[in-house]
């Protein structure tokens, strides 16, 4: 069929004498890719380039008359991200982990990332004030801060990690339930996550709150995550989303130590595929060297004590704290191996599509180049077998994808990799080309009625790696896998409007001057900040 695109949308009719006509026979046609989760901007980004200058000077990008220099394999620099993106056919994204205090270098840093549309994140299951205000039952209180806070650093979601470990690790110490106490509190993470899940329905916010679990990384952490989404089972409402367990793989782990460590994929897809209040997403792991950051301290450290490598620790006043080390997974750990099956595993055994979506984790994971590879294990057994014969042989006993013949079709692809994503998200005009979607379009060099994925995947892998076009707001920004064009995309928050003050108390005011070293008037960016910005105006129910 014909797309027609004027003014930056996809229409129906437009005055074909007059259009730029281009010739998509033979070829795949998709919208822009949507990443949901994928560290690109931010202080603990910045932080880790500075940590690993050998990530740079292997991995070059060369200066173009259109496009500018940059480096990076694991943290691509700015401009670096978004060309490697838009390459792809990717033009929306979204930084999963903000520190409210640290909200002007990571919209510096988003307004510097070229190509793309993007929100972020504000980190918020251990900032204090969410935790004072759960803990005395004052949800509406802490809804009216969050929507504050969502003003203040112009945030699109609830960002929730190692909810109580967070704030615990400021004190030396984590949680290791959901029903342990946080210090100094007296409040359990099952309290946050529930807590913060009342308050995300209370200012209708159009993505679920954004979970990363307790005990992320350590071996029989499956038990937590079910736990995890448990908890708010009974405040679903309609069969509707209201939490995200993000980069799901890491928190899927069976065993008592690493020796004996194996998958809780079953387990848990057969959760998800009873239950429609739950979406995941992948955190895949390839076998490469890469940089893991987090706002969990905690597991950093561990890391960083499991391997010996460079490790930055960081704690961010009375809101939240973060952890880098480098690291590199290798196909013969019987440990990296495993973690590689298991995030194929979920995605191949969670039935629907749109409960799950394809993501790395960026850069956790591996980098985000790596996604092409990705959709080729998807696709085709045959390509999955190829890599179980290169990996560990005690891995590849344990591993469940030789006895799962299930192959992604390319509409599936279509779903985890942008559809459902901007469906999750709430952003309706993003994932589908229906008429007043925005005109964000990737074609590939693929005809998906004549190419058999799983016998051709590597023709598939070179298709999704290059595309032939992507179209960026209705303007054709890359052709034949190189930028033509650069374009800096729109920032989403979202401004919500509630019937009760928004204004910070004067008891606020006064912890601010106490605790934190700023002061309150200084804290929110100022109107004009942001390059681009595209507010998403929201009533709350309070």
């Amino acid at each position: 069929m014909d797309l027609a695109i004027n003014n930056g949308k996809i229409v129906e009719k437009i005055n074909e004498k007059k259009a730029k006509v281009i010739d998509a026979s033979g070829m795949m046609i998709m919208p822009g890719g949507v990443d949901i989760h994928c560290h690109i901007a931010g202080a603990e980004v910045n932080t880790g380039r500075l940590l690993r200058p050998e990530d740079h000077f292997r991995d070059v990008e060369v200066k173009t008359a259109v496009t500018r220099s940059g480096v990076g394999h694991s943290i691509p620099s700015t401009f670096t991200t978004g060309y490697r993106y838009s390459r792809m056919g990717y033009t929306t994204l979204m930084n999963p982990s903000m520190p409210p205090f640290e909200a002007r270098h990571t919209h510096e840093e988003l307004d510097d990332t070229p190509m793309v549309d993007k929100a972020t994140y504000p980190l918020l299951g251990d900032w204090w004030f969410v935790l004072e205000h759960l803990r005395d039952g004052l949800i509406e209180e802490c809804a009216a801060h969050i929507a504050w806070i969502m003003a203040a650093t112009r945030g699109y979601a609830i960002k929730i990690v190692n909810p109580g470990g967070v704030e615990a690790w400021g004190f030396g110490r984590n949680v290791k339930g959901i029903d342990d106490s946080v210090p100094h509190f007296n409040i359990t993470p099952r309290e946050i996550i529930r807590g913060l899940c009342k308050v995300n329905k209370l200012l209708n916010m159009p993505h679920t709150i954004h979970v990363h679990t307790n005990n992320l990384g350590k071996p029989g952490n499956y038990v937590t995550t079910l736990e995890t989404m448990k908890c708010v089972e009974d405040l679903a409402e309609e069969n509707r989303p209201n939490i995200h367990i993000t980069h799901c793989q890491f928190s899927a782990y069976k065993g008592s130590n690493w020796r004996n460590m194996s998958s809780g994929a079953e387990e848990i897809a057969k959760y998800v595929n009873h239950h429609n209040h739950v979406t995941l997403d992948m955190g895949q792991v390839i076998f490469t060297d890469t940089t893991t950051m987090t706002a969990d301290g905690p597991f950093q450290y561990g890391l960083y004590r499991l391997t010996g490598n460079k490790w930055v620790n960081h704690d961010v006043e009375t809101e939240t704290s973060a952890g880098i080390v480098p690291f590199r997974y290798r196909r013969k750990s019987a440990v990296n191996a495993t973690q590689w099956s298991i995030g194929l595993e979920l995605a191949l055994l969670i039935e629907n599509p749109w409960k799950i979506y394809l993501t790395t984790d960026h850069p956790n994971g591996g980098p985000f180049t790596s996604y092409p590879t990705i959709i080729t294990w998807l696709m085709s057994q045959v390509a999955r077998k190829k890599m179980l014969i290169k990996i560990n042989k005690r891995a590849r006993r344990k591993s469940l994808l030789p006895s799962i013949d299930r192959e992604y079709s390319f509409y599936e692809i279509a779903i985890v990799t942008r559809a459902g994503q901007a469906k999750a998200l709430g952003l309706a005009q993003k994932g589908q080309l229906g008429v007043g979607a925005d005109a964000d379009v990737a074609i590939y060099d693929i005809n998906p009625e004549l190419v058999d994925p799983s016998k051709k995947y590597k023709k598939v892998r070179r298709a999704f790696k290059k595309a032939v076009y992507t179209i960026k707001g209705g303007e054709v920004v890359v052709k034949d896998g190189q930028i033509v064009k650069s374009v800096f995309g729109k920032t989403f928050w979202v401004d919500i409007k509630t019937s009760l003050p928004t204004e910070v108390n004067d008891d606020l005011k006064r912890k601010f001057r106490e605790y934190w070293t700023v002061e309150y008037e200084n804290y929110p960016l100022r109107k004009g900040f942001l390059h681009n910005p595209a507010p998403i105006s929201i009533k709350a129910e309070v």
